[in-house]
């Protein structure tokens, strides 16, 4: 014991970042390659399909939509709304069925129906019929986010989760950018072509997009140790991966889930401050999704419907460089409180601005350009989940879609009460209150932080390893080898819409 503490004072300099760590043999760096060549791509690319699926309803509701279907006062809110529902709603029965079910057939069953269902969006004429599929889809893509970091969890230590947490996280921003320019496209090129407007032609792009990806998940997702999928990984793949977790003392057993499982759970005073950081980071982030941008370009009244969904993916592009940097620092640098805080520092200049709004065109045109820093730290905030509440492989399960069920749902009331449409574009309230619990959530991370140091203090835990994944420390020991040269990335600790 004394000897890992001498070895957590070495500290590698930020620019010795090393992508493995000094620890990891040959034969794990092999299959941590593998691993990477097989999950992240995939994650990334069904994550990048779902934010073209999601955001397109603001794209499609400024170029012809509102129009079309005789849209009045908050019917957007309201479908935004619905869309919550159903995630929320779809995420409870994966509580209890992440530990039963093959994770490589689960997720590609769940895009394929997504896929119909955004097909079906095209043929909507009643606000009605389009609140059904926007719930549906909701329900279907429910358990994505959870599920992928669920994965991760699986097979990744916590120093190594936020970076290709990160990675997959930018789909996001990548997603809402492009579904901008589909529905730009289409607004310029296929608008009234076999009689469908433009709007409706990108959600029929959408679904021809969407449907190939899920199928293509069943052949390369991996599943997890307990459930691999056979077609990549091998015996001894599945062998290696549970000894490096044991070593760190991630649970390499996966017991099913009971009821028990949720007695533990609430005596367990991490999950409770783990809920209530993820409850301020989605009423903190609401604001990237609440169309307030493509809403004030509107309003100015010099863009065309095109125009405006191209102007539209300036935001979400520069999110992409926001979600890298914050989940690589997270890793290797500061810690996942650390990073939680400098992206809500950012979003707070912005919401700044938002709540003042009499300004400057050139300051709202700055504001906005800080929205997607308000979500940058999703997978910086998932990956913690997964490495303090890694002890338990039926409690890792339950948490991560437990925090996201609950802290979701309350965006399902918050945004219809602070971001109604008839407001639009100024949103006083709507930026107000995600001001206030973005400064919430950076209070809530920093106080979990201390509070785990001081955990791990007065705790004897039998390896050191483990205490340090719970603040995200990426200690590499080489003692075993009569090497003293340690990776140490964060020295302060390193979920989720993500979602």
């Amino acid at each position: 014991m004394a000897a890992h503490h001498q070895l957590d004072t070495v500290k590698r300099k930020w620019y010795q970042i090393k992508w493995f760590a000094d620890s990891d043999t040959p034969r794990e760096r092999r299959l941590i390659m593998k691993l990477d060549l097989l999950i992240v791509p995939y994650a990334f690319l069904a994550y990048w399909i779902k934010y073209i699926d999601q955001s397109n309803l603001n794209n499609a509701y400024v170029a012809g939509l509102k129009e079309d279907l005789n849209f009045h006062g908050n019917e957007l809110v309201q479908l935004q709304t619905l869309y919550t529902v159903g995630a929320v709603v779809g995420q409870i029965p994966f509580m209890f069925l992440f530990t039963y079910l093959p994770m490589h057939w689960t997720i590609p069953f769940l895009d394929i129906a997504w896929g119909f269902f955004t097909l079906a969006q095209y043929r909507a004429n009643s606000f009605g019929e389009m609140a059904a599929y926007r719930f549906l889809i909701g329900w279907f893509e429910a358990a994505f986010y959870p599920a992928m970091h669920y994965i991760f969890g699986s097979w990744y230590r916590g120093d190594e989760i936020s970076r290709r947490g990160g990675v997959f996280y930018t789909g996001l921003t990548l997603g809402t950018l492009t579904a901008g320019l589909i529905q730009s496209g289409a607004s310029q090129r296929l608008e009234g072509v076999n009689g469908l407007a433009g709007w409706r032609w990108m959600y029929i792009i959408c679904a021809l997009i969407t449907i190939p990806v899920g199928i293509l998940g069943y052949f390369i997702l991996p599943g997890t140790p307990e459930h691999p999928n056979k077609w990549f990984l091998k015996e001894d793949d599945v062998a290696v991966a549970k000894s490096r977790l044991a070593k760190v003392g991630h649970s390499v057993v996966h017991p099913k889930f009971k009821l028990s499982t949720l007695k533990s759970l609430a005596n367990n005073w991490k999950f409770w401050a783990l809920l209530v950081l993820d409850i301020f980071f989605w009423n903190g982030s609401i604001n990237y999704s609440a169309g307030g941008y493509l809403l004030w370009l509107k309003s100015l009244g010099r863009y065309s419907q095109a125009k405006v969904n191209e102007l539209g993916t300036i935001s979400p592009a520069i999110g992409i460089f926001y979600v890298l940097f914050i989940c690589f620092i997270s890793d290797l640098v500061v810690g996942p409180a650390w990073a939680i805080t400098i992206a809500h520092v950012w979003n707070i200049v912005g919401l700044v601005i938002l709540v003042v709004w009499n300004v400057p065109e050139s300051a709202l045109w700055f504001a906005f350009m800080t929205t997607y820093s308000s979500v940058a730290m999703s997978a910086v905030l998932y990956g913690w989940v997964n490495s303090v509440m890694g002890a338990s492989s039926a409690e890792r399960s339950f948490a991560l879609v437990l925090l996201n069920t609950v802290a979701q749902s309350t965006t399902a009331w918050t945004q219809l009460l602070v971001f109604p449409t008839k407001e639009a574009p100024e949103f006083k309230k709507g930026y107000s209150f995600v001001l206030g619990n973005a400064v919430c959530l950076i209070v809530t991370a920093q106080f979990l932080n201390v509070a785990l140091k001081r955990s791990r203090k007065s705790t004897p835990v039998a390896d050191a390893e483990q205490q340090n994944a719970e603040t995200g420390s990426t200690t590499g020991s080489n003692s075993e080898k009569g090497n003293e040269e340690v990776q140490v990335a964060p020295a302060t600790p390193s979920p989720e819409k993500s979602g």
